[in-house]
């Protein structure tokens, strides 16, 4: 008996499976798991997301009738997007070119936070458009965009954004800035070391600069979570050394080629002066690079100097400003 031809549309292009093509598929939490450690993932997972939203709905009733805030998400890595917020004025000419920067968080697993509005609004107001990029690794975002990797794709996803605000008609590309603080300090000064030429003008404050000594002093329990991140396979420093020193910005500043702010507090207890800024001080210094800094006596706030209402707190972002304002001039 004779098979009836299968008629298909004018146009119709079967799909053609090709072995060995396809991506491997991701596992993910059962999110109707009743087992303890998952539950709590779960719960950690929403409760982050929750901190997210209701940080957003802050940021819009206090800052709402002057700045636009916009959800986006762009590509990194050529097939991962990565969520991030645009910050502009609502008085913005978007027929003209502005000056940009790209503000990055710190934190093992932080997000968008309270403390990062008062500067995301000084920029805004100053004429930049403000990139906040949440890279691999920040919380609030599903089970797979938190998958750390330290000086990978944290960096991977800042360079991206900065393609990003470049694309856009309304930002001058050659008119990019670049502010981090701790671990984002540590990407600031990756990003300016790998890619050279893409920013203008860069500030770091309390960034971790050798990751190599930050692996020395933190306790246990971090120093495994790191160690299981696919760069360094499980391995500790004593075990694997040179992808810990290849993410480590102190062996890369030759590279830098842009004016670097350095802004640290003696008082501090997480990314400690003498082994991180200091020694970033001394090596500029020593290549010769156009760079600027300032240390804060016992700051109050410790780590979190930046963010405190304080006289030093509200000198940072000054110092900030100004020095990114000489270079882009907005």
């Amino acid at each position: 008996m004779a098979l009836a031809a299968v008629m298909l549309p004018v146009g119709f292009v079967s799909a053609q499976v090709v072995p060995g093509a396809q991506p491997e598929l991701q596992k993910l939490m059962n999110i109707d798991a009743t087992d303890t450690s998952t539950r709590l993932a779960l719960m950690d997972d929403m409760l982050n997301k929750q901190d997210i939203q209701s940080n957003l709905l802050l940021f819009n009733s206090l800052y709402g009738e002057t700045i636009r805030l916009e959800m986006i998400q762009f590509k990194s890595d050529k097939t991962v997007a990565v969520p991030g917020y645009q910050f502009t004025s609502r008085k913005l000419d978007r027929a003209t070119r502005h000056p940009a920067v790209v503000m990055v968080h710190g934190g093992f697993h932080d997000h968008l936070d309270t403390y990062f509005f008062g500067p995301i609004a000084q920029a805004v107001e100053a004429g930049y458009v403000v990139l906040f990029p949440e890279y691999r690794g920040s919380s609030g975002y599903g089970e797979v965009h938190l998958e750390n990797s330290y000086g990978t794709t944290d960096v991977a996803d800042v360079l991206s954004g900065a393609d990003y605000l470049s694309g856009l008609s309304f930002v001058d590309a050659n008119r990019l800035g670049i502010i981090g603080h701790s671990r984002g300090g540590m990407v600031t000064l990756l990003a300016i070391e790998r890619a050279p030429k893409k920013f203008r003008v860069a500030v770091e404050i309390a960034g971790l600069a050798d990751f190599v000594a930050y692996m020395s002093y933190k306790p246990e329990y971090r120093r495994l979570e790191v160690a299981k991140e696919a760069t360094f396979g499980g391995k500790m420093p004593n075990e694997k050394l040179q992808p810990y020193m290849d993410i480590s910005p102190v062996n890369h500043v030759a590279d830098i080629q842009i004016p670097l702010l350095v802004l640290a507090n003696s008082f501090d207890k997480t990314v400690p002066y003498a082994l991180h800024s200091g020694r970033l001080i001394e090596l500029l210094k020593a290549y010769n690079k156009t760079f600027d800094s300032h240390l804060y006596t016992d700051a109050a706030g410790a780590h979190m100097f930046p963010f405190a209402n304080t006289e030093e707190g509200l000198d940072v972002w000054q110092r900030t400003f100004a020095w990114v304002g000489k270079y882009l001039k907005p």
